[in-house]
């Protein structure tokens, strides 16, 4: 069966995560394993500002804790936690694990300005949300991070990639920046983020997994 066709150059993500992908949904871990596929980001020469941009998001220390203007929106954030905690529940059982690994991704996605359920379908296929994830071309992690990349705009220690809050914090700042790189398009972004830009399997797969983490609340 042929993938969903709105799932193409020129169509906004929302559009593809919501649309019909079902041929995708029995299918994108089984085409994505564990991280067989993931993390092949490419590295590309970085302007001087660019780079400079990417090392002061990187840089900040602040902690995942997220801060709300008002009692609806903490709601909000708590109905999402615990919805999202049951839903994770199988993939990681330790009930304090689960909540430190929402917390800071949905505190690292709203830094970096990202959709929450992108970013956690992203995760799915990259790493089935195994912290300790290697690819077969060494990429590391929960969103599989090249370690160029800490060489390029961190410390130059691959292994603080094996730590939560980093990886997720360097795979958003990243996804970010591929988004601006494609001018907002998200299908290409995502190519980019896995290296095989303009193909469309691995940005379907990932709308896929993204469609069991959709929630009124994100």
């Amino acid at each position: 069966m042929e993938p969903d066709s709105r799932c193409s150059p020129g169509w906004r993500r929302r559009d593809c995560l919501l649309g019909s992908v079902g041929w995708l949904g029995g299918v994108a871990l089984a085409a994505y394993p564990g991280a067989s596929r993931a993390g092949g980001q490419v590295e590309e020469p970085l302007a001087d500002s660019v780079r400079s941009a990417l090392s002061a998001a990187i840089a900040n220390t602040a902690p995942p804790v997220p801060e709300f203007t008002d009692i609806e929106r903490r709601l909000s954030y708590l109905r999402w936690l615990g919805a999202m905690g049951d839903r994770l529940q199988r993939r990681k059982p330790d009930f304090q694990t689960r909540i430190d690994f929402l917390q800071t991704v949905w505190y690292e996605s709203k830094r970096a300005g990202l959709d929450t359920t992108l970013v956690l379908g992203l995760i799915q296929v990259e790493s089935a949300f195994r912290k300790f994830a290697i690819s077969s071309v060494g990429a590391r992690g929960y969103m599989q991070i090249m370690p160029f990349w800490v060489r390029l705009i961190g410390d130059g220690d691959a292994g603080k990639l094996f730590h939560m809050q980093t990886n997720i914090r360097f795979g958003c700042v990243i996804l970010r920046h591929y988004l601006e790189r494609e001018r907002g398009d998200t299908f290409m972004a995502l190519g980019r983020y896995n290296g095989s830009r303009g193909k469309a399997a691995y940005p379907n797969a990932v709308y896929a997994a993204a469609r069991h983490w959709v929630h009124g609340d994100t």
